[in-house]
């Protein structure tokens, strides 16, 4: 199978610089890294790709049933890694893909070796003595609501998970990438990203760790972060002076400084 075909890999940056990895999150595609990617490739070899079933991929190539589990997506990571025989190289995944970066790096740990977490989110729905900012009627209404009308909830979610209401042209910009996935295969990574319950799986994380979030996240909340910060061991936590939850596209060069800050420290 052509890996780089199926997930529409691309690689930018210096050949024999140490590699960033930049995985998207859910309803978009490696085009959401665009505004941070021209400066990480002055220092870094940048690989970006699609998830099967996102973006440019090979959507002939998807199929519930892997993609069912954040087990496939971390599939596609381990396989895009082994493809370009990528080693040590430095994991960047934005929201649900957060948690795809530490299943790849327990599957293949000799391939990542360190993750930076954009807006990470173990568990969306609240537990006792755990707050992921959604009840369990909450996210059901979200997923029925997806199910019935896909194109009216992307139009009616992506500005609120985007924030930023002064700037329109971002929300607008996340309900076109939401817009422009297949309303099936999107059913399926919804319900794989917000019915998921990862928590235990922070505890075998063993490489260096950056938690990025924002000030104000409507999809993570600050508890998430602190959560996440405290379950793996030596981890980072940074708080950016930002809204909403894709900050690589609402506040591109303090997300930048962030991970460049935390990169140059791992050498």
């Amino acid at each position: 199978m052509d890996i780089r075909r199926r997930n529409n890999v691309n690689v930018t940056g210096p050949d024999d610089a140490p590699v960033l990895l930049l995985a998207h999150g859910f309803g978009c595609d490696q085009n959401m890294w665009r505004l941070v990617v021209p400066v990480l490739a002055e220092r870094y070899r940048v690989v970006l790709f699609d998830y099967v079933g996102s973006g440019g991929s090979d959507l002939a190539a998807w199929r519930e049933e892997r993609y069912s589990s954040l087990h496939g997506y971390a599939g596609d990571v381990v396989d895009v890694c082994e493809e370009l025989d990528l080693r040590q190289a430095v994991f960047v995944g934005h929201s649900v893909s957060a948690m795809v970066g530490v299943l790849a790096a327990q599957a293949a740990p000799e391939r990542i070796g360190a993750l930076v977490m954009v807006t990470p989110s173990p568990c969306y729905i609240d537990d006792e003595g755990y707050r992921g900012g959604f009840s369990t009627e909450d996210i059901d209404e979200l997923l029925a609501s997806l199910e019935a009308n896909y194109l009216g909830w992307s139009s009616a979610m992506a500005p609120v998970i985007m924030g930023n209401p002064e700037r329109p042209e971002l929300g607008q910009e996340l309900t076109n990438s939401f817009c422009a996935t297949d309303p099936d295969i999107a059913r399926v990574f919804a319900r794989t990203t917000f019915l998921t319950d990862s928590r235990e799986d922070l505890k075998g994380v063993s490489v260096p760790t950056l938690v990025l979030e924002c000030e104000q996240d409507a999809i993570a909340p600050r508890e998430v972060g602190a959560y996440v910060h405290a379950a793996i061991p030596a981890s980072r936590l940074v708080t950016l002076d930002a809204t909403g939850h894709c900050p690589q596209l609402s506040a591109p060069p303090a997300t930048t400084e962030a991970i460049l800050d935390f990169v140059e420290s791992l050498k």
